[in-house]
């Protein structure tokens, strides 16, 4: 993995960064979860999300599609595409799969497509004929597929235009079996990888506030950013914990780990923006305009865990406690 050439775009391209130049650049070309480069995917997840965190929401939405794609048997994505992975299911947008010989037709509308105007495909959930979730990999410019405008009124995240696309009649290449999305081993791999994303859009904040506290020396601030250095310390030491038991453990279900690290850097997130928010006051925030995204973007990026009911599953009685030193 060349970090240097992610250092060289972002210098090179600051704000006008984009998926496609990531793409392009060959800065997808990560370890599969699992394969024992697991923090290294994520190290470079969170250096994305350092910079930006719409554009994380794209690459990694990119680069777990590639992921899928391969754990589950596909043929490889052809060069250059760049890839969404849209499977929420809100019961007022679910998909219906029809079968059409050994591939599918696609009717209905899909909500949460991240990035749908600057991407070629998606993977897609849906629900096959037999009431059977499945998935399946569709061509954007396919006859048929209407990107809306609607569904997404955030200022946070607003570069994401995580909007509403509408399937009549789509063709589409099914990717593994009914239920294998969910079934796979990497399904919980990869959904610890998000908290990778939020613990580096945190760093970044962290950042903002260490520069300008320390160049004030005010004991309050310098409070406040030692909480922040807790925060963000222990956070990055839970998500390296999870990412070699993933290694160590790849054909398991890392559904336990990655609840854990999940709620455990969604807490590293939001004290920090607590703290550097009252450290630094109403300043940044008006008037630098980098520190405002982050501070308005992470907070909705979040909003991807599922709070309480994430901690209620951490309480029942199957999971593994393993409360040992």
């Amino acid at each position: 993995m060349n970090d240097d050439e992610l250092d060289r775009l972002i210098a090179l391209r600051g704000d006008r960064l984009t998926l496609r130049d990531l793409v392009d650049a060959g800065l997808d070309d990560l370890p599969r979860p699992g394969s024992g480069g697991t923090l290294a995917r994520w190290r470079r997840l969170a250096a994305v999300a350092a910079h930006d965190l719409s554009l994380v929401k794209l690459f990694e939405g990119h680069t777990d599609a590639l992921a899928i794609q391969a754990e589950l048997g596909a043929a490889p994505p052809a060069a250059g595409s760049r890839w969404g992975t849209w499977c929420a299911e809100p019961p007022q947008a679910r998909l219906r799969f029809e079968a059409d010989g050994a591939h599918y037709r696609l009717h209905g509308t899909k909500a949460w497509c991240s990035g749908a105007a600057q991407l070629t495909h998606a993977l897609v959930s849906g629900w096959d004929g037999d009431g059977q979730p499945c998935l399946a990999a569709v061509a954007l410019d396919a006859p048929g597929v209407t990107i809306t405008d609607s569904g997404w009124a955030a200022v946070g995240m607003r570069e994401t235009a995580s909007v509403d696309v509408r399937f009549d009649g789509v063709p589409a290449h099914p990717v593994g079996a009914p239920g294998d999305y969910t079934a796979r081993p990497g399904f919980w791999q990869g959904g610890a990888g998000i908290a990778a994303c939020w613990w580096g859009g945190a760093r970044a904040i962290a950042g903002t506030a260490r520069t300008a506290i320390l160049g004030r020396g005010e004991p309050h601030a310098l409070a406040h950013l030692g909480a922040i250095d807790v925060a963000v310390a222990t956070s990055a030491t839970m998500l390296r914990a999870c990412a070699a038991w993933i290694d160590a453990h790849p054909g398991a279900s890392a559904r336990t780990w990655a609840l854990r690290t999940r709620l455990a850097v969604e807490a590293a997130a939001e004290s920090t923006m607590q703290h550097a928010g009252r450290a630094l006051g109403a300043g940044p925030l008006c008037r630098d305009a980098r520190f405002a995204r982050a501070m308005a973007d992470l907070p909705v990026f979040l909003r991807q865990s599922h709070a309480e009911r994430d901690l209620a599953s951490l309480a029942e009685p199957d999971t593994d406690a393993a409360w040992t030193l």
